[in-house]
């Protein structure tokens, strides 16, 4: 099952080597984990749930508005550490995340999904060493799982 972190933003923007490759203003950024029973309809149908997902308030104060009723922006990072067991000792298991060779692909499938559902979205970059930045709006946050 698929894992995402989404959390309402004003900005938020991801770095490589102090260069931004993605940027994002008011909207969604969300953590997002493949994990190992993962495949593209579990990938596809947690996109559309974080479309979907309303997390923005309607005139009345309610969060009632998806990301695309307020024409905001998502930018989507890969995260495997939300695939992590932390049941018991002190130290994190990843062997529910699934491997690279394996999570990359899913990744890539899920950027380029959101991207031909909402265009106004962006990506970071799956195994590489990223500097996230952001203004959480809210605080706002929410755990997806599929």
């Amino acid at each position: 099952m698929a894992i995402c972190l989404l959390q309402r933003v004003s900005s938020a923007s991801v770095s490589i080597e102090g260069q931004t490759i993605a940027q994002i203003k008011r909207g969604i950024l969300v953590l997002a984990a493949v994990q190992r029973h993962d495949n593209q309809k579990s990938i596809t149908r947690m996109t559309d749930r974080i479309l979907a997902y309303r997390i923005f308030s309607d005139a009345d104060g309610k969060m009632n508005l998806s990301v695309a009723a307020i024409g905001g922006e998502v930018l989507l990072v890969p995260q495997f550490t939300l695939a992590a067991n932390t049941d018991k000792g002190m130290r994190p298991s990843f062997t529910n995340a699934a491997p690279p060779d394996f999570a990359a692909p899913l990744f890539e499938s899920m950027c380029s999904y959101l991207r031909s559902q909402y265009p106004k979205s962006a990506c970071g970059k799956f195994a590489t060493q990223m500097a996230v930045s952001l203004v959480n709006d809210g605080p706002v946050t929410f755990l997806l799982k599929n």
